[in-house]
């Protein structure tokens, strides 16, 4: 503090731009999107506030309700898949050798040097009805029914007499695949940061007590990477619940989000008052999960202590 005391102009020049910049662009605009969320449309561009709660009443209707609910179930189906692949994935990386690490290190930040757009259209290639995964199937198809051929059981084959590609695009299971896809980074991250910081004494400890692999997974491993398994699923299950544009590429008229109802109350439907209290209802869902994160992590240094 004394230090500070002393150097108060270069404490204000490092202070004071940042805090502009965030009233500016952040709080200010914000602030107009919450005074927005009271307001009533009039005309085609106008909007007057009343400071009336019908928006969030709106909001609260069955079909919004039933929106926000299919976002928050393919969230946390996001957030699970995204848990146990990111698990193995963080802890291969934990006790790879030291020069081997940074590569996958690598591997895993690879994604983020791309653009979202691109890593999505690339997936689109991938899974749609001439992709790479119905490609590699319909070869795999032709050579069974080959080697059936071949062994004289073709006439006995239950394989058809045609390959049919999977409608793997347009559906709820592609925009879980697409989320995992762009959430799956944000989860393996917090888990490495915190298994990299385990003892492995007590690994060490539990198998010479008798202990199986198993055991010690869920008994030392999974305990001591808690705080780790927490910040990953708020990572990720936040920007999972609010995704636009995974949905709406790769989605049908049955799988869009809370956040593409949004987007379309901004742009098409030009109801900038109902479409800021969406926002800000998926904002308060956003503050709880931060809260509960918070909390826990209370809990846990009162554990310590």
């Amino acid at each position: 503090m004394e230090h500070w005391r002393k150097s108060a102009g270069a404490f204000w020049a490092g202070f004071l731009p940042p805090t502009l910049w965030l009233l500016a662009f952040f709080f200010v605009p914000l602030s107009l999107i919450w005074a927005f969320s009271f307001g009533e449309k009039s005309g085609i561009i106008d909007i007057d506030l009343v400071w009336t709660f019908e928006n969030y009443a709106r909001a609260l209707e069955p079909l919004y309700l039933g929106i926000f609910a299919k976002s928050l179930w393919m969230a946390t189906i996001t957030t699970f898949i995204c848990l146990l692949v990111g698990f193995p994935v963080a802890i291969g990386i934990v006790f790879a050798p030291p020069k081997m690490r940074m590569w996958l290190l690598l591997l895993v930040i690879l994604p983020f040097w791309t653009n979202l757009l691109i890593r999505t259209y690339a997936l689109i290639a991938v899974l749609r009805t001439r992709g790479h995964v119905n490609f590699a199937l319909e070869w795999m198809w032709d050579h069974a029914n080959s080697f059936l051929t071949l062994i004289g059981l073709g006439s006995f084959s239950l394989l058809g007499e045609r390959f049919e590609p999977l409608q793997m695009l347009y559906n709820n299971t592609a925009v879980v695949i697409g989320l995992v896809y762009v959430g799956l980074p944000f989860m393996v991250l917090p888990l490495y940061a915190a298994l990299d910081r385990l003892d492995r004494s007590y690994i060490e400890a539990s198998l010479d007590l008798g202990a199986g692999h198993i055991r010690t997974f869920w008994s030392v491993v999974v305990p001591l990477a808690l705080p780790g398994i927490a910040s990953g699923i708020v990572i990720t299950f936040i920007p999972t619940l609010g995704s636009f544009l995974t949905p709406d590429l790769l989605g049908g008229p049955d799988s869009q989000m809370i956040a593409n109802v949004i987007e379309r109350q901004f742009k098409s439907a030009n109801h900038w008052p109902f479409g800021s209290a969406l926002s800000f209802l998926l904002m308060y869902a956003t503050f709880f999960g931060l809260a509960v994160r918070a909390l826990m992590s209370r809990n846990e240094q009162r554990g310590i202590r």
